[in-house]
């Protein structure tokens, strides 16, 4: 028969094997996230198999180490945690490319420089899905010390340089018009400015940041609100207090 002190720590490893189990499962992949990322990731494409995300269902959302990345499918996710320094370095290649094209200022967001001097290049940082244009190495360090402080000033830069030429007049997640349910709310994604008729579109423009992307980029080429596209007539059901 065994004795109570045996039965008891029998019992206690037990419980520490299903808390383990269930911390586990928290950190476990999922296509929809319990919290939205604010920055999340902004590519149309799975970083380790090239391929279209949706192509295969609902991409996987994985958190690396507080940054949002996501996945074609799950037979991706363990490629990427056997060597993400790889295929980090190729989303944050892209997410260059993506853009620098529409990077709202010539000047550093820590030293108020200019970014190229004496025919330098900027130094190009890439923090949580934001490229960060910087005028030297030592303001990279400085800005690794208080990112939320250097990327609110990058934020006001961005509405700043995009406001007066945004090129919808309607949402573009709801197709509602864009002050016909008050003030429009203003967010940055991807160092691009996002109009928005209400606080409630902000989690669909989260939750598929690449699909209303490529929306706003047509836009743009187009010059203005595309003609052969029709606003959302059902609108939504959103409620006023939303946010």
């Amino acid at each position: 028969m065994r004795s109570p002190k045996i039965v008891t720590l029998v019992l206690l490893a037990g419980l520490v094997a299903m808390t383990s189990l269930v911390a586990a499962q928290d950190r476990k992949p999922t296509s929809k996230p319990a919290v939205l990322s604010e920055h999340p990731y902004p590519l149309a494409i799975c970083p380790v198999s090239d391929q279209k995300l949706g192509g295969m269902g609902d991409p996987v959302i994985h958190q690396h180490e507080g940054r949002e990345i996501r996945f074609c499918c799950k037979g991706c996710l363990p490629k990427f945690t056997k060597d993400p320094a790889k295929y980090l370095k190729k989303v944050d290649e892209l997410i260059v490319k993506q853009q620098a094209k529409h990077y709202p200022t010539k000047k550093c967001v820590v030293s108020d420089e200019l970014l190229i001097r004496e025919g330098g290049k900027p130094v190009d940082l890439v923090y949580q899905n934001r490229l960060v244009r910087l005028c030297c190495k030592s303001c990279k360090k400085d800005f690794t010390k208080s990112p939320r402080k250097f990327l609110k000033k990058l934020d006001k830069a961005v509405i700043a340089h995009h406001k007066d030429h945004y090129p919808l007049k309607e949402c573009v997640v709801s197709g509602q018009k864009l002050g016909s349910m008050g003030k429009p709310l203003d967010v940055v994604l991807a160092n691009r400015l996002v109009r928005l008729c209400c606080g409630g579109c902000k989690k669909a423009l989260l939750s598929e940041p690449a699909k209303y992307l490529a929306k706003l980029n047509h836009q743009h080429k187009e010059g203005h609100g595309d003609p052969k596209s029709e606003p959302n007539k059902k609108g939504h059901d959103h409620d006023k207090n939303d946010s």
